[in-house]
């Protein structure tokens, strides 16, 4: 494979698991330590000098710099015609002929890494599987908590001193001082190299049979099960055995083993099982599978259009990840092709959506600006099935789907409501279309329910002559509500909600969108024949309008919060997913101070997504469409021209 070709794959890899973190809730980058270190009280920097780091224990970067650029698990995130795409690849071909020798610089905190120079040596070295990299390391030390965590690496300390090791985990307490005890060694008397490569052979075997035994399982870490292994069979007993020998030992104790993923291993049964039953195949289906062979289904051929790029737009950039992620989800069902910059092709976009249509069955336009030129293209080729990324959208001949972004926005005005200290708290916005002030009104709902007394600041980011950064001083607002997800493209790191001290940013919370779960889901109902269902009612226009519940609108927020805060997240989340809780309920006034909603009951959708007033913690205004930028004119156009009122609207 080339080089070029080299990095398409790692890139692959970490939108993969960008994707599958989103997915999770778990922030999708690199963790920054200055993050992580912000509110610590550090006791020493220890230089341990020049030491061999296991691959797999370095987990991010000391500052913001790059970590963005990186997935979770250091894969690049970046295109290929990026300098970055250069760097890396020119790294890679170093480590093809001659292989990378010099160190890395990293911080050591909690005895994970943390890189200070080297990030795309790891990443590439990530690449090949290597297990180990030479570092010029600093041990951070922060003053104990009393936490489990810090215990157990209170322990690690007094065995490093010992065994001058680094790349044994373990999850629970008193197991550093039990290997010393399994293993015959003194608890004072420093290991010497012989037995240093003999423990680390040993291990390497355990940790190599264990994989293979068992596979990966989650919540256990190849140390625990080495621990596990010592305590019924002795040290010398592995490097004796055959891999064969070793593999059914870790057999023999995979009850002992799985129990490790467990916090409380006696389970309570609080509730009767009921009883389960798979209903039987009849005597033909028996026959029928047994005796003809199904036929192959051809592919279903699916389109995505893009309007920008996914390195230029963060827009673009989610439902590209959802485009992977059903890629890879339906990949021996569908076969996908992907345009991206549209407007800037030589064919017209409605060319290039006809040129797509003509080798597809199902079309996807991801944005509102292309809607016309789909339905000038679904007139033309009616066999095939598009669907269009907008909202209140009357049009009968394609189908438009989108996200109830308020639900996410809503608990994020909760959190901003609860963690603002001087009651100012800013909202930027990018374009006045429907959906984007229901979006405005939940987070302000969601401050207003919180705390009565905070103002939420509005800033339109395209207006003429808005300067965000500028504003934003002015204003002395701790809380910001900001893009919401970044565009891997740039350098800025705003995103989502996050809280300002001291001139420094703290990220606590970043909505985003699931497309991949849409697009699952739409696809498999086409293949399924159930999508032609929707269409016995031909008096509406369909539109999806999926949110919490569905899994297509998530909120992730930092594991720093304050327990309680993160307690009465969780509530209200699953108070929406639930259907206990109604963003837009109760008494609500907008500006002017008349009454849009009462207590007793709640705003239904249609007025939700045709909302054209702020509720009245809002400071701000709706911009009129000549006071904004081109862009934002021609999208408020094209959203006003294809939308409907609010009585057109109806729940599907």
């Amino acid at each position: 494979m080339s080089t070029s070709g080299d990095y398409k794959m790692a890139l692959r890899l970490g939108r993969e698991q960008y994707q599958k973190d989103l997915a999770k809730g778990v922030y999708p980058y690199l963790q920054v330590l200055e993050d992580l270190t912000h509110n610590l009280q550090i006791e020493q920097e220890v230089s341990l000098g020049q030491v061999i780091i296991p691959i797999d224990q370095i987990v991010g970067t000391n500052g913001v710099g790059r970590s963005t650029a990186f997935a979770r698990n250091f894969m690049p995130l970046l295109d290929e015609g990026s300098e970055f795409a250069r760097k890396w690849m020119n790294l890679n071909d170093i480590h093809l002929k001659e292989g990378i020798r010099d160190p890395i610089k990293a911080y050591e905190f909690m005895n994970r890494f943390y890189v200070v120079e080297g990030n795309k040596r790891v990443s590439v070295l990530k690449f090949y599987g290597a297990v180990e990299i030479s570092g010029i390391v600093t041990r951070v030390i922060a003053k104990p908590d009393g936490s489990k965590a810090s215990r157990i690496y209170q322990e690690f300390l007094r065995f490093y001193k010992i065994a001058r090791i680094n790349y044994l985990n373990f999850t629970r307490e008193g197991s550093y001082d039990r290997i010393l005890e399994l293993t015959g060694r003194s608890t004072k008397a420093e290991w010497d190299s012989e037995f240093q490569k003999e423990f680390h052979f040993c291990y390497s075997r355990i940790q190599s049979a264990f994989k293979k035994a068992a596979g990966p399982t989650s919540g256990i870490s190849p140390s625990d099960v080495f621990l596990e292994y010592l305590k019924i069979y002795p040290l010398s007993s592995i490097s004796e055995s055959t891999d064969q020998e070793l593999r059914e030992r870790l057999e023999k104790i995979r009850d002992n083993i799985e129990l490790l993923q467990e916090e409380a291993p006696v389970g309570l049964h609080l509730e009767p099982q009921a009883d389960k039953e798979q209903a039987p195949r009849s005597f033909v289906r028996v026959l029928q599978d047994v005796f003809i062979t199904p036929q192959a289904k051809p592919k279903l051929r699916v389109a995505f259009a893009h309007s920008k790029t996914m390195e230029t737009s963060a827009w673009t950039y989610a439902h590209e990840l959802g485009r992977m992620y059903v890629e890879e989800s339906l990949k021996d069902q569908i076969k996908i092709t992907d345009v991206d910059n549209i407007f800037n092709k030589k064919e017209t976009p409605y060319q290039t959506i006809c040129d797509l249509a003509g080798d597809n069955d199902v079309v996807f336009t991801t944005t509102p600006q292309l809607i016309d030129d789909t339905v000038k293209a679904a007139v033309r080729f009616p066999s095939v099935k598009f669907l269009n990324c907008s909202v209140n959208m009357a049009v009968g001949n394609i189908r438009t789907y989108y996200g109830r972004e308020y639900e996410a926005k809503f608990l994020s005005g909760i959190l901003a409501g609860v963690m603002t200290q001087n009651d100012r708290i800013a909202y930027i916005a990018d374009y006045p279309i429907s959906g984007m002030i229901a979006s405005i009104n939940a987070f302000s709902r969601g401050v207003q329910l919180v705390n009565p007394r905070a103002k939420v600041f509005l800033i339109w980011s395209t207006m003429k002559g808005v300067d965000v950064d500028s504003r934003l001083s002015e204003l002395d607002c701790d809380m910001v509500s900001h893009q919401d997800m970044i565009t891997p493209g740039r350098k800025d790191r705003r995103f989502g909600l996050y809280q300002v001290r001291d001139r420094e940013r703290k990220e606590l919370a970043m909505p985003f969108w699931n497309w991949g779960i849409f697009y699952e889901k739409i696809l498999s109902s086409i293949l399924s024949g159930s999508w032609s269902d929707l269409d016995r009612d031909q008096t509406k226009a369909i539109n999806y309008w999926w949110g919490l519940s569905a899994g297509v609108i998530d909120l992730v927020y930092s594991s720093r919060l304050p327990e309680g805060v993160t307690q009465l997240m969780r509530y209200y989340k699953r108070s929406i997913i639930h259907d206990f809780c109604h963003v837009f309920d109760g008494f609500i006034y907008d500006q002017q101070g008349t009454l849009r909603s009462e207590e007793d009951g709640y705003m239904p959708t249609g007025r939700i997504v045709t909302m054209d007033w702020l509720i009245n913690n809002v400071v701000g205004q709706i911009p009129e469409a000549g006071r904004l930028n081109l862009e934002a004119q021609d999208l408020v156009e094209t959203t006003e021209e294809g939308g409907t009122d609010s009585e057109g609207m109806s729940e599907i």
